[in-house]
């Protein structure tokens, strides 16, 4: 007897008898007023008996709509309750963090456990992404959260830099072994270094490498003969296999580095002019804030990390001056608190 037609005619009955009005009804239910109005007829109708009164701008249950409204609400709500507990548990809301690839292989990845436990209601997507933003690319494609190296200069977004970065050539043990001869900046032959192309969206030729080699003393290459690579990670591998000197960014080779995969070509890094930035739109949701936190721990972690394997290595530290003057991170108060 229950038909399709007669669960529609109780579901308008029932929105009606709740709010006393069809109109509140229609508005429920996303139809029109007249509809709500023809379905509690057409129930009426059925049933043989009116179950409201029916003023010029009242709404009244008479007795048969009471005693029908009271059976219909405890039937819905054991209906959904029934239904809710045969489905499968609600998904977690999930984040996507849209994240330059090298650093979310190297570096999101292998800390990402720590944030999902502090926050168990958290799930994170990573994907790893290297486009430039604003607010339009991040509605558009869903991204709440991203983190991009670069030198920043957002305009429509939230964009805070949680890690700085250094530069520091890097190749493996056995072809350092294999070349005994590069002893100052000025020996790194051109033709094996390694290059990641676009360190960052609008970054200059050979930025790394060129940067690296100003701060160093050393002239810099009227042409670069080396590979190039589209990943950072594709150069650091390069030079793991032993087929040159990639500029490692030490967020992306520190681990190569403590687990001697890598290691120092010469004992100089210097500091990058990008960071990673943290970027978003909202920064009202619970879930950029919790990824925000831990970004911000884990970055304080690293970086005491990073100082402590240049103190125990000797590795000397060199930024650029106001006016383009070097001068040894270590020797600045700011240096010592980074």
């Amino acid at each position: 007897m229950l038909s399709a037609s007669l669960l529609t005619w109780l579901r308008a009955f029932d929105a009606a008898a709740r709010h006393n009005s069809f109109t509140l009804a229609a508005e429920e239910l996303h139809v029109t007023q007249g509809a709500i109005s023809q379905q509690v007829r057409h129930l009426e109708d059925w049933l043989g008996t009116p179950l409201f009164q029916r003023g010029r701008r009242q709404l009244s249950l008479l007795p048969p709509g009471v005693r029908l409204k009271l059976a219909v609400k405890e039937s819905f709500h054991i209906l959904e309750q029934t239904v809710t507990s045969l489905r499968p548990p609600a998904r977690q809301p999930v984040l996507r963090l849209n994240c330059s690839p090298s650093f979310a292989m190297q570096w999101i990845t292998p800390r990402i456990g720590d944030v999902l436990a502090d926050n168990p209601d958290l799930s994170l997507r990573v994907y790893g992404e290297f486009h430039a933003l604003n607010r339009s690319r991040m509605t558009q494609e869903h991204i709440e959260a991203a983190v991009r190296f670069d030198l920043g200069g957002y305009e429509d977004v939230h964009a805070v830099s949680f890690l700085d970065e250094w530069l520091l050539p890097v190749a493996s043990p056995a072809f350092l072994a294999g070349h005994p001869e590069i002893r100052a900046p000025q020996d790194i032959p051109v033709a094996l270094m390694l290059h990641d192309e676009l360190p960052w969206d609008s970054a200059g030729d050979h930025e790394e490498w060129n940067r690296w080699l100003t701060l160093a003393g050393a002239p810099v290459p009227r042409v670069h003969t080396g590979q190039h690579f589209n990943l950072s990670l594709l150069a650091v591998n390069a030079a793991i296999s032993g087929q040159g000197i990639a500029m490692g960014r030490m967020g992306i080779v520190m681990d190569a580095l403590t687990t001697g995969r890598l290691a120092p070509v010469l004992p100089l890094a210097v500091a990058s002019e990008a960071s990673y930035r943290y970027v978003c739109m909202d920064i009202d949701n619970p879930r950029v804030i919790a990824v925000a936190h831990w970004l911000r721990q884990e970055s304080l972690r690293f970086r005491r990390q990073r100082q402590e394997w240049f103190r125990r290595n000797k590795v000397a530290q060199r930024r650029a001056g106001a006016k383009g003057r070097l001068r040894r991170a270590a020797e600045t108060p700011a240096a010592r608190r980074a």
